[in-house]
């Protein structure tokens, strides 16, 4: 765990604003994961955060990777390049999924060489990897539960359990294999019952593609959504991991391969941000503080992600509750309008948010002229 005294010094060296990210966290977040898991290979989920030093980290603790477009996948692609050509494909056909359901046509283009794993849930997908992608194995992606989820996906992404099979049968016509299927439960997913609901419906889709004569899928994404633990409310990981091992051995026998999406639940905890108060003001009898970075940077989760980040101070005293604004002029930029915090706090000292290392940076800009923070890793 990265200290505040660290914190501090690396602040005191490097200035403000400052993005750190410990991997040594990461790799233990790998290992929780793997160890409460052991059936499930861990496709570590680049969109949560695609900093190069952070895929090598996870690549050197053996993670395989979802990507969602053509330049995640090149962040990982950069990591085997110097391999030879017949190595390289098959090492990305046995470590990449490509799990965006909808794809841009140049993407497939340039993955067909590499016979990729792809995702899909409609009718024209079909017809758009048979043209450009056919050398394609194909996971077909379901519609299940996100109650409850921070980030609902099912309205947007997934086949209906209905139409699941057809869909199937519709692909092996068109020449390709479907491997396997795949589902998303919401990001951040603390109803444990949306995994449970989900590996059922899995199953019975399964067992209705046999039935109907499609013998050839050997796999089973189940995709992202395990909680990162912001605060008390969310159950330990553990728990989690107990009810999805007790349905996938009643449910899904040792021949199928069973892997996963993690994104958040392994960056999340891994990063912090650092930030210094730029100006002060009581407005309508309200404390107000001013940092140098909000959500245009490290905070845009709070409008992208639904996310929610507390801030802490490394000064002690008094506490109220204060207005904490980001640097630009945009009044969108707000990070928190009831954070508690020492209210003699001055100029130039300095705030600090834990578990802010999961999608971040989605928006990171330089509007109104300020730029992005600096990122700092720190592996001991």
């Amino acid at each position: 765990m990265i200290t505040p005294d660290l914190l501090q010094e690396l602040a005191a060296t490097h200035g403000t604003p400052l993005f750190v990210m410990d991997h040594d966290e990461l790799r233990s977040n790998y290992a929780m994961f793997r160890r409460h898991l052991p059936r499930v290979q861990a496709y570590y989920a680049v969109k949560a955060n695609p900093d190069p030093a952070i895929v090598k980290s996870l690549f050197d603790a053996g993670a395989s990777f979802d990507v969602a477009s053509l330049p995640e996948f090149m962040v990982v692609h950069d990591l085997i390049r110097d391999l030879p050509e017949v190595e390289r494909q098959e090492w990305i056909w046995d470590k990449i999924i490509y799990a965006n359901p909808i794809k841009i046509d140049e993407t497939l283009q340039t993955l067909d060489r590499y016979k990729p794993l792809v995702t899909f849930d409609n009718r024209e997908e079909i017809t758009k990897i048979r043209q450009f992608a056919p050398n394609s194995g194909l996971v077909l992606r379901i519609r299940v539960p996100n109650t409850g989820a921070m980030v609902e996906l099912s309205s947007k992404f997934g086949a209906g359990p209905g139409e699941a099979v057809d869909l199937i049968l519709e692909a092996e016509k068109e020449g390709l294999t479907v491997e396997g299927l795949s589902f998303h439960v919401g990001s951040q997913t603390t109803n444990f019952e949306n995994f449970v609901q989900a590996l059922n419906l899995a199953a019975l889709i399964f067992r209705e593609a046999k039935e109907r004569g499609y013998d050839k899928m050997f796999l089973l994404d189940i995709g992202g959504g395990f909680p990162a633990p912001y605060d008390a409310s969310v159950k330990p990981f553990s728990e989690l991991a107990k009810r999805i091992n007790a349905e996938l051995e009643r449910l899904f026998p040792p021949e199928i391969e069973i892997l996963a999406e993690p994104g958040r639940f392994m960056v999340a905890t891994a990063g912090t941000a650092v930030s210094k108060i730029i100006g002060k003001a009581v407005r309508d009898g309200k404390l107000c503080y001013y940092i140098d970075d909000g959500v245009y940077h490290t905070f845009s989760g709070i409008i992208f992600d639904h996310c929610q980040y507390h801030l802490e101070s490394f000064k002690e005293g008094p506490t109220q509750i204060c207005t904490v604004f980001g640097p630009t002029c945009d009044a969108l930029d707000v990070i928190s309008m009831a954070e508690e915090l020492p209210y003699n706090l001055e100029r130039g000292d300095l705030l600090y948010s834990r578990n802010i290392g999961a999608y971040s940076g989605a928006s990171s800009t330089s509007f109104n002229g300020f730029p992005p923070a600096k990122i700092i890793h720190v592996n001991r």
